[in-house]
């Protein structure tokens, strides 16, 4: 069976666990390792797809299945062609199942063995997600990327109930193994969970690998734990993982994090954090953070970030884009996300130099001495 989606291994960094490759897709090559923008109700917020391609020089973006599947609804987007056609994008999409967001409703979730009953945060009109449903949610938005339908443990949990939670993710993935009924033009890939303990991650491979899905996520953790027990979790599991097949680390977005993920053997991160910090007047650089909005820079006439070749750096001061920000004008959130955006893309073309001159350690700690970070 031809799969939609394949893995190709480039070159590994002799010195680390970081890889260097290419998921082909039918909407065209991503080169990994790499950060991936959100665009959760099918836009990246403030961006037109052309701005994402041509300034941000994104590959692949994601969108959310749980949003879009409230509003306008997965059928109007069937109707429309599908994603790409609807929001104008002919680059790879992946699609987040919605379990995230479901289980972050808190209270107003039920879960069962056959599924999730939720009331919709728009309405409180009252919904069910099973596998199956995702599925065929997923199937109608048309993405290249599927993420099976999973339980998303809150930090922290006992063990007893991680273990029944991965366990049923395991079985939700089966079923929605099952329930894909577009296999040459959508590859779907399954969701380790098992929380903070070890031996409930290694079951949860073990049990997902059986499957023989073309890529495997790490869920579940970057949830508000301490960084080190992020990093613990993050380098025993990855290893387990298939090494033939996309690996996706799951909400990760900060540059520590998205270069420590790539030294632990992860091919795929995604986060909101660019544009979210963006709309708070927040810049990521290549020597910190600049938040923007402060006095400091009321007559700074310097870019952003001397060493950025984005659209907002070539054109427009700190100075300028502080006015913007301070007078709630849309332009300044824009120039923002562009800048926050193509940093970590740049950032990501740059840890993908490093990992074929099997020097991604060093870069590593030049990056984090001159961002401000203290290495843990």
């Amino acid at each position: 069976m031809k799969l939609a989606v394949t893995y190709e291994l480039l070159h590994t960094d002799k010195n680390s666990g970081a890889r260097r490759g290419v998921i082909h897709t039918p909407h065209g090559e991503i080169q990994t390792p790499i950060f991936m923008p959100v665009g959760t109700q099918a836009t990246v917020k403030s961006m037109t797809p052309e701005e994402l391609k041509e300034e941000v020089k994104a590959q692949i973006i994601l969108s959310n299945t749980y949003h879009l599947y409230l509003r306008p609804g997965n059928k109007l987007v069937k109707e429309a062609g599908g994603l790409h056609k609807f929001m104008n994008w002919d680059r790879p999409i992946l699609t987040d199942s919605g379990g995230f967001q479901v289980f972050s409703l808190g209270a107003l979730r039920t879960i069962t063995e056959e599924g999730v009953t939720f009331k919709s945060h728009l309405d409180g009109s009252e919904h069910f997600l099973s596998p199956e449903k995702v599925m065929e949610i997923e199937n109608d938005l048309g993405s290249d990327i599927m993420m099976a339908f999973d339980e998303c443990c809150p930090y922290p949990s006992t063990y007893e109930y991680t273990k029944a939670s991965m366990e049923r993710t395991t079985r939700w993935a089966i079923r929605c193994k099952e329930a894909h009924n577009n296999t040459d033009k959508q590859s779907l890939f399954g969701i380790v969970q098992g929380g903070f303990y070890k031996d409930l991650r290694k079951q949860s491979v073990e049990d997902l690998i059986k499957l023989d899905l073309p890529g495997y996520a790490i869920g579940g953790i970057s949830v508000g734990e301490p960084k080190e027990e992020f990093l613990d979790i993050l380098q025993y599991t990855t290893p387990l993982l298939p090494s033939d097949k996309p690996r996706y680390l799951m909400g990760v977005g900060t540059p520590d994090y998205l270069i420590e993920a790539a030294l632990a053997g992860i091919d795929m991160c995604d986060c909101v954090l660019p544009t979210r910090i963006a709309r708070n007047g927040t810049a990521m650089t290549w020597n910190g953070k600049v938040v923007v909005r402060n006095a400091t820079y009321e007559r700074d006439w310097e870019p952003l970030d001397q060493e950025c070749d984005c659209y907002t750096c070539k054109n427009y001061t700190r100075a300028y884009i502080r006015h913007l920000v301070k007078t709630n004008e849309i332009l300044g959130v824009r120039l923002l996300s562009i800048h926050n955006l193509r940093f970590l893309t740049s950032l990501m073309e740059r840890v993908r130099i490093e990992i074929e001159k099997d020097n991604l350690l060093n870069f590593r700690d030049e990056f984090y001495k001159k961002y401000g970070y203290t290495k843990e």
